[in-house]
């Protein structure tokens, strides 16, 4: 296989842009509303950087966007700031950031670097999902080296699970999710293996200037260069699935089976 071969490849059969066109969940037909997409991340930075765009596309095609972020990211304040007045400065750019892309912020409060995987953790995203019903879940992959990025993925598996039973008793009545996939992450590469390229070149600026409102997006809290990774990411992503600029996902495994069953 030469290299235009690989690219025509990746730009057709490996690459199933399901957010970019009409969701798999809306009915068959070219004016399809797109459903409600959730992405739930430990920390506000994760969730903009790495599921911002997802979200902005979705919402540009006039679909709804919710991010959850388990905790507020106080921990990753720098030495100047204290932390729990970072907290704050987390909150604030979290709440500028959805109104930039017309999606809703849900901020919890658990502690940085100590988010618990529990039942309590997973039946309050359980509620969070019977509360806005999203058709789509995005979220971290278990493959990190992070311990509130591993305990997030399998306290909203736990909770897609949760909310989808009718014999589980809550204040709102049980939602079935209709498809989960995985954000690509610097800290969760372990074993990610991307399925799905989503098109964002039409809420790419605005998905920069969303991010931008994090003092760790600029560069000011550690040593890691997070809009030089993620900007130049999408455009490596873009460059494999046929567009100017991409994100990529990856679907869960069952989803997967499920698909390949109905073939």
């Amino acid at each position: 296989m030469n290299r235009r071969s690989f690219a025509q490849s990746m730009g057709s059969a490996a690459v199933l842009s399901a957010l970019a066109k009409a969701p798999s969940w809306a009915p068959s037909s070219a004016e399809a509303v797109p459903g409600r997409i959730m992405a739930i991340a430990a920390h506000p930075g994760d969730g903009l950087f790495t599921m911002g765009a997802v979200l902005a596309r979705h919402i540009e095609r006039g679909g709804a966007g919710v991010l959850l972020s388990l905790s507020l990211g106080e921990r990753g304040a720098p030495k100047t700031i204290p932390v729990q007045q970072y907290g704050e400065l987390q909150r604030t750019a979290t709440q500028k950031a959805a109104h930039l892309l017309g999606a809703e912020a849900i901020l919890f409060t658990y502690p940085d670097a100590a988010i618990p995987f529990n039942d309590e953790s997973a039946l309050r995203v359980c509620d969070a999902i019977r509360d806005q019903k999203p058709d789509l879940v995005v979220t971290h992959w278990r493959g990190s080296w992070h311990k509130d990025h591993q305990n997030c993925h399998r306290i909203v598996r736990d909770a897609i699970f949760y909310a989808a039973l009718d014999t589980l008793v809550r204040s709102q009545p049980a939602h079935a999710v209709s498809q989960l996939f995985y954000a690509e992450n610097w800290e969760d590469s372990t074993d990610f293996l991307p399925d799905t390229f989503v098109n964002i070149e039409p809420v790419y600026e605005k998905w920069l200037q969303a991010c931008d409102f994090y003092p760790m997006w600029r560069g000011q809290t550690g040593f890691f260069r997070y809009n030089d990774y993620y900007s130049s990411l999408a455009v490596m992503r873009g460059c494999l699935s046929g567009s100017k600029y991409a994100v990529a996902l990856m679907s869960d495994a069952n989803q997967r089976a499920q698909h390949l069953q109905s073939l």
